[in-house]
């Protein structure tokens, strides 16, 4: 008859929940498997076939007993590093969304919105636009194999229980202002476009009060708007080649991979 001690049994499952748990914290995190369209069953399926896939390849890890206080902080700090990877992804989607809405707000689009499926937030029509086209270049520059490249590899470069990485945190914080100002960067042609057809309008009417600028200036800006867009477009993929080399490698330094 096999015998287990209680020793055994917690290596045995602190070998296969402790993983399970930084994994399925960025799975529930990250984007298009964290968004609203995937549930929530179909994401732990998926943390956990991850998780029996790597844990033959992980090192040892921590003994620990099912009721202690260790156990309770071990797996808070899984959580929080699943968390902190998977909230650098949703740095990556929001510099586009942002881009997207500003650019609807400068040619007068931003009245034009639609439910966003992922986030439940209503948001531009021309965001929605930008964020789709993230997702597929996402999805079609095997972006989501890197992730779980880097979260298996987290677990040789930081591994369970060898505390928090407060720098990384600091890190991370610090990046929060890269959203906005990569968004800028992004739609700066476009804005600066837009801008010089609104001083074109505006002298128009200077020039002639008697002109009815709003039914001629307003249409002709939506018209303007979505060429410059359209033209916009061919640089699309090298800023997003760019944008996705920031993050993936932010999350690199987080976890102090190589």
């Amino acid at each position: 008859m096999l015998e287990l001690s209680n020793a055994q049994i917690g290596a045995w499952v602190a070998s296969f929940v402790l993983p399970l748990f930084r994994i399925a914290a960025l799975l529930m995190f990250m984007p298009l498997l964290g968004s609203q369209l995937v549930s929530s069953r179909v994401r732990l399926y998926l943390a956990v076939a991850i998780s029996l896939a790597i844990v033959p390849s992980l090192p040892p890890m921590p003994e620990i007993e099912a009721l202690s206080l260790k156990t309770v902080f071990l797996i808070a700090q899984e959580i929080l590093i699943g968390l902190m990877l998977g909230f650098t992804l949703q740095l990556l989607f929001q510099v586009f969304s942002i881009a997207g809405q500003i650019i609807a707000t400068q040619m007068g689009l931003g009245f034009a919105s639609m439910v966003d499926p992922t986030n439940g937030v209503s948001v531009p029509v021309i965001g929605q636009v930008f964020t789709i086209l993230v997702n597929l270049l996402f999805l079609a520059m095997n972006a989501h194999l890197v992730v779980f490249e880097v979260i298996t590899e987290s677990f040789f470069t930081l591994p369970v229980g060898s505390g928090f990485q407060v720098d990384s945190y600091w890190q991370l914080a610090h990046k929060l202002s890269w959203v906005l100002a990569a968004a800028l960067l992004l739609v700066l042609p476009a804005v600066t476009a837009l801008l010089v057809i609104n001083l074109a309008f505006g002298i128009m009417t200077r020039a002639a009060p008697q002109l009815n600028i709003f039914s001629i200036g307003f249409p002709l800006t939506l018209v303007l708007g979505f060429i410059i867009v359209w033209v916009s477009m061919a640089d699309l993929i090298s800023q997003y080649q760019l944008f996705a080399s920031e993050t993936l490698q932010l999350m690199r330094d987080l976890v102090q991979a190589r």
